[in-house]
């Protein structure tokens, strides 16, 4: 039963969605290093496999998740967990002197991931609104809570374009990659009743919606760093995401020839070879930063 509980938090999946945090932290003047560590271990140890908790518990999927291929059974114990570690996450936030507007952010993201799948809400079934929503509180509010609370910024300060341009990249990046973490489940949101925005589209509507916003997100980042950073992140950017870029390309023509190609194992290696691209672009922003 533990070891069940535990493979839901999914906290590896958590390294999926770092490069926000590490985006943040790189662009963030002189952020206070020990709220850097407090804030990354209760977004991606508490918060976020919370949410995954949280949600395995209403969906009990039995096909393959994020980084689950044979998902094990659910029981309340999960349900009581996502719970505490939620509690855990504001407590410690507090204890920490982390401040009411972090706090206040723990709170709002996990009451969003909640209405997710709860059945009263399940904003899961609306797929415009679901994607609309992940995206922007997976990546523009993430990035802007978490230059708030490392940089002790009042939140006023955040509706700057500097802050707001890289949020809104972040949530380009999660707009494109959302729906392909749900292009192989198309049988099993079928089959509970769940119009996600991948079997809204369709499996090549999320690849041409994926490459649409991977687009826009380069030409963020094209205006962005010679504006506000350093020109030469780009040529670094480059290195970092054309095998990415590479990958999601192969991917793509393997499914245009054959639709089952579009499976849990592919969007697995997607998922992985983007938050590895991501996340040694943003960590090289952040050595170079510091």
């Amino acid at each position: 039963m533990i070891r069940n509980v535990f493979l839901h938090l999914r906290i590896p999946f958590s390294v999926f969605l770092l490069p926000v945090f590490l985006f943040a932290l790189s662009q963030t003047p002189a952020p206070d290093l020990l709220i850097a560590l407090w804030s990354l271990v209760i977004i991606h140890l508490l918060l976020y496999p919370a949410s995954n908790a949280y949600n395995s518990y209403y969906d009990k999927d039995e096909g393959s998740i994020g980084l689950l291929e044979v998902p094990p059974p659910v029981s309340k114990e999960l349900l009581y967990t996502a719970w505490l570690l939620d509690i855990i996450a504001v407590f410690v936030a507090l204890w920490a002197g982390l401040g009411l507007p972090f706090v206040l952010y723990l709170i709002i993201y996990g009451s969003i991931s909640k209405a997710y799948s709860y059945p009263a809400i399940r904003l899961k079934k609306y797929p415009l609104l679901s994607w609309l929503i992940v995206g922007l509180f997976q990546g523009a509010f993430t990035y802007l809570a978490t230059v708030q609370v490392l940089g002790r910024l009042p939140v006023a300060e955040l509706m700057q374009a500097k802050y707001l341009i890289p949020a809104l990249i972040c949530t380009s990046n999660l707009w494109a990659v959302y729906p392909l973490t749900q292009v192989y489940q198309h049988e099993e949101d079928a089959r509970r009743g769940d119009l996600t925005f991948s079997r809204l589209v369709g499996i090549r509507g999320t690849f041409l919606n994926a490459a649409f916003f991977f687009l826009l997100s380069f030409v963020g980042f094209l205006f962005y760093f010679p504006t506000y950073g350093s020109a030469d992140s780009l040529i670094v950017l480059v290195l970092c995401m054309g095998p990415v870029l590479a990958y999601f390309g192969y991917w793509w023509r393997a499914v245009l020839k054959n639709q089952e190609e579009a499976n849990f194992r592919h969007t697995m290696r997607m998922n992985l070879f983007a938050g590895i691209g991501l996340n040694i672009f943003f960590g090289a922003l952040c050595l170079y930063h510091f």
